[in-house]
Order: structure tokens, then sequence, then C-alpha cells
């Protein structure tokens, strides 16, 4: 028999366990009526039950430190009463490693204790600038589990790691995570309103059980809910096991900054989390996975109090909207920008000028100049709940009824406009034309002022066959299907192209807001609007076009050469609109170097005073220096012909 462990006095701080060279302290809160303490699983051996005392109380805290135990050989677990409690700090969840697998009575999590051996050869930070930034928003599993995707380990860290060769091409700086710390995908409900679903979905998925007696089940696949926040998704990793993700997930953040781009998490915190957990949960994957940002989402978070730590001035905070004047003085300014506003507005105010809505113009030129100095602005006109781009412009309703609910789940109206034919179709014209919108929609989100974000595969036109709420969809709805890289080449190049001008010209994306106004005295304000007539823009409710200068003075391409001039002529109306073109400095001309319009002279100089935009099409106009030609020259060339 066994000899009887003895718990020792402990440390009730830092909450969790630690593993010292002899002993492993344990720190937990709980509340017990009767008793409390620790339960040890050795491997092929029954639990043993140690409790706690009221000497190894400290207010609500237990604590008490085991000698002489080796924590390679045991997980851990707390028990409060009749109550087994997974440790909240545990940096190791054990028993969830393979995805969506079901259980007809769910398994008791175990807690796994850590050691850190990973090394970060000098690991850095990259602290890209908000307005240097382009964001990417991907969930780990459907960016690369579709057999399409090419990559060892699909569907996890190591899968997304050999895709960011592809990111930088595109011309990402930073991926954003939906949750990826562990969490029980499959909850089980007394009822489900669709077996049928059940049984499609776990085709492709292990189970010990039956998939018709399943029914009471359902996947979240997407991972809000509460969760495990210190440990890393271990079923996200190619090894299936809890050790495996965390190093997986390092490899992954190690390689981004390799690379110069950086990595963002979602945490999804329920409104009932103690507001002092959220800090260290957030604290700690700064700390100990050096992840550049965090996307908080939730109500009841403490976002003044996370926004002041002096340990995240470095890094990226998202948030619906920060209250600035609670978090910095009246004239304050921060050193380092890292605070940003992340909304829907943008999203559906924009989407309504896309399909030339009334009365949406005034708004479309607010938010393409929008930049806060205190706050930045995320602008996405989708994200992962929605309507992918391509199904923006493919549906005018949502189609959700593989979710099993009736298609009442989801938003009923989305400010989509199918084009003329609802979801897929051979029309060449309303090809043309989705692919022509989906441009504009682009364009729109990339040379907007604020912070661009791409959700994953509307870089070549991905679409979720028009579910609007793919939360429970682990399947060929929600993965990427690759294969359409190689279907919509167009698509992507301008992606490419669009994003290589933004990073390629400052004043395409300044740290402040422009301010409409000539502060340099060299006869051109930072940004001015136009319409039909240079310098006199209409903003009434009925019109939907507009053009808009940038005057490249006001930014540096180095410390000696100013940027360029750009103009951008936005027609949204299903009617062909002439625009003025402003005239530049002497010397200079207008070039169009790009255009969304079906077919276009992109790349010519243009010496006209005005120019025609076909219906539901931009213009991207940029100055270049007039070519003098030498007479002289000329003169000689014709002398020798003769």
């Amino acid at each position: 028999m066994a000899k009887k462990r003895l718990l020792k006095e402990g440390n009730p701080y830092p909450l969790g366990t630690s593993i010292y060279e002899n002993a492993i302290n344990f720190a937990v809160v709980l509340y017990a009526k009767q008793q409390c303490g620790i339960i040890l699983y050795h491997k092929g051996e029954s639990e043993e039950r140690i409790a706690f005392s009221t000497e190894n109380r400290i207010g609500n805290v237990y604590c008490g430190r085991l000698e002489d135990i080796n924590p390679e050989e045991y997980t851990y677990n707390f028990y409060a009463d009749d109550a087994v409690l997974v440790d909240a700090y545990a940096k190791q969840i054990i028993g969830n490693e393979q995805w969506g697998k079901f259980f007809k009575k769910s398994p008791i999590l175990q807690s796994g204790f850590y050691q850190d051996t990973y090394e970060w050869h000098q690991d850095k930070n990259p602290g890209i600038p908000f307005e240097d930034s382009v964001l990417y928003c991907a969930h780990v599993r459907g960016f690369t589990r579709h057999s399409s995707s090419g990559v060892q380990g699909k569907g996890t860290y190591f899968g997304m790691m050999q895709k960011i060769p592809y990111l930088k091409e595109l011309g990402i700086t930073a991926l954003e995570l939906l949750p990826a710390y562990e969490f029980e995908e499959v909850e089980v409900h007394n009822q489900h309103p669709s077996i049928q679903y059940m049984i499609d979905h776990y085709k492709d998925i292990p189970s010990e059980e039956n998939p018709e007696e399943a029914s009471s089940t359902s996947l979240n696949y997407w991972g809000f809910k509460k969760g495990y926040y210190f440990a890393p998704k271990a079923s996200y990793a190619y090894a299936h096991t809890s050790r495996g993700a965390m190093i997986e997930l390092k490899n992954l953040i190690h390689e981004l900054h390799q690379n110069n781009m950086e990595l963002i998490m979602q945490f999804y915190f329920p409104s009932n989390m103690k507001q002092g957990y959220i800090l260290e949960v957030l604290k700690y994957w700064v700390l100990e996975y050096h992840i550049d940002g965090i996307h908080l989402l939730g109500e009841h978070i403490p976002v003044t109090l996370i926004a002041t730590e002096p340990l995240f001035s470095n890094t990226k905070l998202l948030y619906y909207d920060f209250p600035c004047d609670e978090i910095y003085e009246k004239e304050e300014q921060p050193v380092y920008r890292n605070l940003a506003s992340y909304q829907d507005d943008f999203m559906y105010d924009v989407r309504k000028f896309l399909k030339s809505d009334e009365d949406t113009l005034a708004k479309f030129v607010t938010y393409m100049k929008k930049n806060p100095s205190k706050e930045a602005k995320i602008n996405y006109i989708t994200n992962y709940y929605g309507f992918t781009l391509q199904d923006c412009v493919s549906y005018d309703q949502k189609h959700n009824e593989a979710n099993g609910e009736d298609n009442k789940d989801g938003n009923n109206y989305n400010y989509s406009w199918n084009c003329g034919v609802e979801g897929a179709t051979r029309k060449r014209s309303i090809q043309d034309l989705r692919l022509q919108q989906m441009k504009n929609a682009l364009l729109f989100v990339i040379l907007a002022q604020g912070t661009p974000l791409l959700q994953s595969g509307d870089e070549f036109g991905n679409s979720q066959k028009g579910n609007n709420n793919p939360y429970c969809q682990d399947n060929a709805i929600s993965w990427l299907n690759w294969n359409d890289l190689a279907k919509h080449t167009e698509l992507f190049s301008y992606t490419k192209q669009l994003l290589a001008i933004r990073k390629a010209h400052p004043i395409l994306r300044q740290p402040q807001e422009l301010r409409i106004m000539d502060t340099l005295s060299c006869g051109y304000p930072d940004l001015s609007y136009h319409g039909e007539e240079v310098w006199r823009p209409i903003l009434d409710n009925y019109n939907r076009h507009i053009g808009i200068m940038y005057c490249g003075k006001y930014a540096k391409l180095d410390q000696n050469t100013e940027d360029d001039f750009f103009y951008i002529a936005y027609n949204m109306h299903w009617l062909e609109h002439s625009f003025a073109l402003p005239k530049l400095p002497k010397g200079m001309q207008w070039k169009l170097i790009l255009s969304t319009a079906a077919k276009s002279n992109q790349d010519a100089a243009v010496k006209e005073e005005s120019v025609l935009l076909a219906p539901r099409s931009i213009h991207l106009y940029q100055s270049t220096q007039i070519q003098h030609v030498n007479k002289q020259t000329i003169k000689h060339k014709k002398s020798g012909q003769k």
C-alpha cells in the first residue's frame, strides 16, 4: 500500500501549480462547505485524494506543497465537497486531444503539470504600428483542414505555419485567431433539433457511439464559450497532445515573428468571469506565448484596467470601443497606439454604399478618413460571422438550413445584393459584376485610413453557400477550399496589388486622421473631395459617387522624398458618371493605375480634365512626372532615317 502523502505549508500565489526542484505547490480558490483538496492521478493507478486542512487556507485560497512527486507521471484535479474541478489555471488540459469526439457520458478532463522548456532563440515581437498593419482573421482548424490545403497536419497550428509564405506574399502583417485556448467543442443538450445534421457531421469524425444516438449534442466550432484559458487547444496540434499544442503554437508565433508578422488571439469571457482572473489570463499569454495582440470579446470586461496595465503598453488591444477619456489624460497621446476599436459600423454602412443604397455617401466618406490618434479603427466588410465576401455579392437571403435551426439563426438582413441571381450562376455578366463588386469592397477596406482586416478566403472568393452563421459547421461549409485560389487568380492578384500600393505609400495609411486642411501652405489640403467639378463634391442623400484626393506632400517616402498624389474616383451608382480630375503641380500628370471595371485602360497616362466611370466602378489614379521630349533628339533621329 502506498504511503499517504503529507501536504505541507504552501504559497497562495501564483494560483495553479508551481513546480520546484523537489516539490509542487498547489494554490486554488475553492468554496466548499465540508471538504476540499487535491486529486492526484497516476498512470495506470487509481486516484489519490489529499485533503486541505484549515491550516492550508488563506481567505478563500487553499494552498499546500507536495514533495517527492514527479510531475511527468501525474495529472491532477481539485475537489470541493462532491464536485471534481479542473484547475482554472492549468497550463495543460488532458482528455480533449481529439477534435469533435463524442462521448455518451462527458468525461472528466484532467489538469496537467507544466514546466517551460521552450527555447525562443531571442524572439522579438515586431511591434508593427496599426497604420502599417493588415489583419487576417482565421480559424485554426478551418484554415487548412480541407484536403486542398496541401499542408502536412491539416487543421492544426503546424498546418497554419506552412501557410506563412502565402500570407506574407499576400501582404498580411498580423494573423488573428478565433479562440485557440482549450474548450469543449462537443456540447450535450437535452434535445437537438436536427438528428440529420449530426449524422452528416460525424461521417468524418471518429465516435465511440453511433451518430444516430448523438441527437442530444451539438458542436461549438467557433469556441465562444467559457474555456480553460491558460491552455492552448490540444486538438489543434498535429501531435494531438496538450504538450504538443504548447510547442506547436509557440513554433507558429516564433515563425511569424521571424517573418516580421504578428499573432493576435481572440478571448471570449462570459459576463460572470472575475475581472482579476481575466487580467491574469491575458498577462500569461503575453509573457508565456509572446502574443502580439488580444481581441477581447464579451460583456463586463475590465477594459480600462486592461488598457492601463503597463505590461500591455506594446500589445495590441482590440475591443468594441475603449473609453479613451478614462485611459488617457486630456492632452496625452500614447507613445505606441495600441488600442483599437473593432465594431461592425464600417461593415454594414459600407455594404449599403456598395449596393447603391440611398443616403450612404456621407457616412462612407467619414469612414474612409476615420483614424483617431488615441484609438485605431479596424475596418472590415466581412468577418467570421455573417456572409463571406463572395456570398455578399451572391445572396440576398441567408441559407442556414444545415445548422438544424430551421434557418432561424443568424442575421436576417445582411445588406447584401446577389447581383441578379440567388446563389451560384453560370451567367457571365453576373459573374463579371460580382467580381467587380468584390474588387470594390476590397478597395473600400484596404484604402480606408484605418487598419484593414480581411476574412480568410475572401481574397480568392471563398463561399459558405449562403450560410451566414456556420458556428456549428465543421465541414466543407466552414473549411477553406484552396482549389478556389486557382479559380480566382484575378481576385487574388488584385488584393495583393492593393495591399502593395497601401504599403508603398504612407499617404494612404497615416498615423493620424487627415485634417482636410492646407497646413503646409502648399496649395493643397492633405485630403480633399471632388465631384463632376473639382473642389465641389455633392454629398446629398441621392448621390452615390465622389472623388477623393490625397496630397503626397503630407507624407514622406524617405527623408527627402515626398509621396505621390492619389485620386480615387468612386462611382457606386448604376449609371455612368463624369469625374473632374484635380489639377496637379506643374510637371506632373495623372496616371490610371487600377480600375475595378471589367474593361479599362489601366496603367495609362490621363491628359483629359475629366474622366467617365462605368457604373459600380472605381478608378485609382497616381501622380507621375511628365516625360519631356527633347525636340533636338527627335530632329536628329529623323535625319538618320533619311
